[in-house]
């Protein structure tokens, strides 16, 4: 059977292809902008056909509707990265969270995680048969080889990303239609503080340097900030309009990359559709699953690989907690860990992790111990540098007092005299 037969059978409607969800099934979703958001809403309109359907997603950037406390018998989140639609379900109980590196992500579908469904969004084919998974390649890829059932919604907006974000039409067991705009991450709002962090961090990256940013206003502080900078390169796990900008200006060029020169390599993209268009059809670049993209060997390749996060709090000791606040989990690790870990290894590489020093200016972010309760995501061995608008702490190969020093010297000057007595207290010497 040709590919254009193979359409033309398998293509249905969306109430008809939920119908082939069944209760006890596990649906692993296309991650963040990918979110076939058509398809779920047919799903939670068939809410009273299921029971205990469990819906596997990292950032979800949709409605989110199956975690509504009158969904609880019907659907169960299960959460690798806690959003926004999920956080309340999450501490109630009624959803569940997975810990994993992102990198490792793909790899539980097809041990712990056994498939049965995928819900997926992709272009429409080419001349081949073949779609592209457009913003989301991360573990989505994974997720179509591994499931039992491909439910794909067809979208003609979904942005054409390179050869390794393929699928076959033959891939996908239902087909469904629907032409919509992706979900879009409008920029943060950057401000004075945001812009002080950008050009600490932007002090940090040299010409000709590779660059992971995660999500925020402070990595696109950061990009204001690298104007003046050279050939600039991209491989991170996802990139967002800021990215665009520096691209056009000329400041991004990926010429002096080590490892896949001349391409942005990514995984997953959340913006804007400037962003999308910026994308599509692009032959520079190359969106790849995470399990190649995070894979700390694999970033180890880029010579002067800076990686900049951010988190919720850092203790003296140099302990970074970017998921909990106390016990309640609001994100999750992403792939922080695998970009320190990997820049850590990489020949000039540099990892940073930034944060304004309070919250709001009532609560210190420089602490002396993480709050009760808190998960560590980025080890005190594996902390390099962590920037406030306060400056630039290096900690690694620091001793713990030195670590102390240097972090209460860009903590906000309302909290430093507390901190100072702490450090006398532990150290046993005057600051």
């Amino acid at each position: 059977m040709n590919w254009k037969t193979y359409y033309e059978t398998h293509l249905t409607t969306a109430e008809e292809a939920v119908t082939h969800i069944k209760s006890g099934d596990r649906v692993v979703v296309a991650h963040a902008c990918g979110e076939p958001s058509y398809l779920l809403d047919a799903m939670v309109a068939n809410a009273s056909a299921y029971r205990d359907v469990e819906l596997v997603h990292m950032v979800a950037m949709g409605k989110g509707d199956y975690c509504k406390p009158e969904y609880a018998e019907n659907f169960r989140h299960n959460a690798i990265f806690v959003g926004g639609s999920s956080r309340e379900a999450v501490a109630d109980g009624r959803a569940d969270f997975t810990p994993s590196f992102f990198f490792e992500v793909p790899r539980l579908f097809s041990t712990t995680m056994p498939v049965d469904v995928a819900l997926v969004m992709v272009t429409p084919p080419d001349e081949n048969g073949m779609c592209s998974l457009g913003v989301s390649v991360d573990y989505t890829q994974e997720a179509v080889k591994q499931a039992k059932l491909v439910i794909a919604q067809i979208n003609p907006q979904m942005p054409w990303t390179g050869p390794n974000s393929l699928v076959s039409v033959k891939d996908l067991d239902v087909i469904v239609e629907h032409d919509a705009p992706l979900i879009e991450l409008k920029p943060g709002k950057i401000g004075e503080i945001e812009k002080a962090i950008g050009e600490h961090c932007a002090s940090l990256v040299p010409d000709g340097a590779t660059l992971q940013l995660g999500i925020g206003a402070i990595p696109d502080a950061v990009l204001l900030f690298l104007k003046d900078k050279k050939d600039l390169g991209i491989h991170s796990e996802m990139f967002s309009d800021g990215v665009v900008e520096l691209a056009e200006a000329g400041v991004i060029t990926n010429a002096k990359k080590s490892l896949n020169p001349g391409k942005f390599v990514v995984a997953f993209l959340m913006g804007t559709k400037r962003l999308y268009d910026f994308v599509n059809h692009n032959p520079d670049v190359d969106m790849r699953p995470v399990d190649y993209v995070n894979h700390p060997f694999v970033v180890a390749q880029n010579d002067n690989l800076i990686s900049i996060n951010s988190c919720v709090q850092v203790d003296l000791m140099g302990q970074v907690a970017s998921e909990t606040v106390g016990s309640k989990q609001i994100s999750g690790v992403g792939g922080q860990v695998d970009f320190v870990r990997g820049a850590s290894a990489a020949k000039g590489g540099v990892s940073i992790i930034a944060m304004p020093s309070t919250v709001k200016g009532k609560i210190s972010k420089i602490v002396p111990l993480l709050d009760e309760g808190a998960a560590v995501t980025t080890s005190r061995n594996d902390v390099d540098y962590i920037v406030t608008e306060y400056g630039v702490a290096h900690l690694k190969g620091e001793t713990l007092r030195q670590r102390a020093r240097n972090l209460i010297a860009i903590a906000h000057p309302d909290f430093r005299d507390e901190l100072k007595a702490e450090f006398e207290k532990r150290f046993h010497c005057a600051f």
